[in-house]
This record gives C-alpha cells, structure tokens and sequence, in this order.
C-alpha cells in the first residue's frame, strides 16, 4: 500500500483513519465493520495517540477472505 512521513502522533492518527476508511469502503459489509467500528471509536484513537506519544508503534489490522492489510503506525525515530 505504501508508506506515508509525518510529523506528529496526531498526524499519523489521521492517516490511519484515512486509510482504514479507503479500506473499509473496498470491503463487503461483514468485513468491513471492524473498520468501521474502529473509526468510530474514540477511546481507541486515544490510546494509539498514547502508544504513538509514548514511543510505542500501533497497529490495526484488517480482513477480508483472501487479503489482511496491516497498518502501523511508528512514532518518529522507530521504523520498525
């Protein structure tokens, strides 16, 4: 899918949102409600600020049949 620099948590928040939303709108419905669920919650999208902010990287995955799209999200100076 490619690789995306930023520089801040929050920014990086945002472009997993992005992303998971490009995702989500790709897959059938059963399999897109994780995604989906994920976007709406709030709690999540503190917590992975927290591990960002924290210099923890944080990683949603999704599924579909045949395909899992893994997005992670590093804080800056981590790469891997």
């Amino acid at each position: 899918m490619g690789a995306h620099s930023t520089t801040s948590p929050r920014l990086a928040l945002h472009w997993l949102r992005e992303q998971t939303s490009n995702i989500t709108n790709q897959l059938d419905a059963a399999y897109a409600e994780p995604g989906r669920h994920w976007l709406r919650d709030e709690a999540e999208h503190e917590r992975a600020l927290a591990y960002l902010t924290g210099g923890t990287a944080y990683q949603l995955t999704l599924y579909d049949e045949n395909t899992r799209y893994v997005l992670v999200a590093y804080p800056p100076g981590v790469t891997s």
